[in-house]
């Protein structure tokens, strides 16, 4: 019963998935604004090195992501928002480690992003909110899979965890890597880790218009990302990623 109450939960998280980056970076802007600095710390020093500490655990969940997607079988780890789907069982590369490669990198993510902001306590309030959110969306997932695969699904998840890589048992990725159907599954994650960034930057200095007008690399940096997204955008209506799945 326990069980099937997560479930029914994590398919009402599950559904909604998509909006927790933004809830997060929209919510961290105020949080940058009200710290005004990079770090929790007095030290300019130290303040750095919270800053690129959180960029690299962002990063790491953003690339743990990539990796997962670029191998994956097609039909599966989708962006479906309405239920779970799955052509096929996924159990080798990322998830010959752990069984949800795909919300290990989010927690990673999101963690990393609340770091960014310069608070400690918005970094654990997201650390733990992603845990049970993930942990409820990846019990749903699990019901539907056992039901797909029985004994296949039975057989892989014996050994291998949920949510908290192992660090043995590597199996090499059934699929070479699948750099087109990467780009349409993360583009937009990365625009809104840049879009996060930029925001962040100017939050510390509270939103001061003419201070920022003297910020050229910055500017012309995420006028570039922009860039970036709307050609990616523009490839995808003319049906570039028409087969993705």
């Amino acid at each position: 019963m326990f069980q099937q109450e997560l479930a029914r939960t994590g398919h009402k998280l599950f559904v909604i998935r998509g909006h927790y980056i933004r809830l997060i970076i929209l919510i961290g802007i105020g949080v940058a604004y009200l710290v005004g600095k990079p770090g929790p710390f007095a030290n300019e020093q130290a303040n750095c090195v919270w800053f690129w500490t959180g960029f690299a655990v962002a990063a790491a969940g953003a690339l743990f992501r990539m990796y997962t997607n670029g191998h994956a079988a097609n039909g599966t780890s989708s962006r479906v928002k309405v239920a779970a789907e799955a052509a096929e069982l996924n159990t080798t590369g990322a998830y010959s480690l752990v069984r949800n490669p795909l919300y290990v990198g989010r927690i990673l993510n999101f963690t990393g992003l609340a770091m960014l902001t310069g608070s400690p306590a918005y970094a654990m309030l997201i650390y733990f909110a992603s845990v049970l959110v993930y942990e409820r969306i990846s019990a749903y997932e699990e019901e539907f899979l056992i039901r797909e695969f029985g004994d296949a699904h039975t057989a892989w998840a014996k050994d291998v965890p949920a949510l908290m890589p192992r660090f043995h048992g590597y199996v090499k990725p059934k699929y070479p890597m699948w750099w087109r159907r990467l780009l349409w599954r993360e583009y937009k994650k990365v625009f809104q880790f840049g879009t996060a960034l930029f925001f962040y930057y100017w939050a510390w200095h509270h939103f001061d218009v003419e201070w920022m007008e003297g910020q050229t690399a910055v500017l012309y940096a995420y006028g570039a990302l922009i860039a970036v997204r709307l050609f990616i955008e523009a490839i995808r209506a003319g049906g570039f990623f028409k087969d993705m799945r």
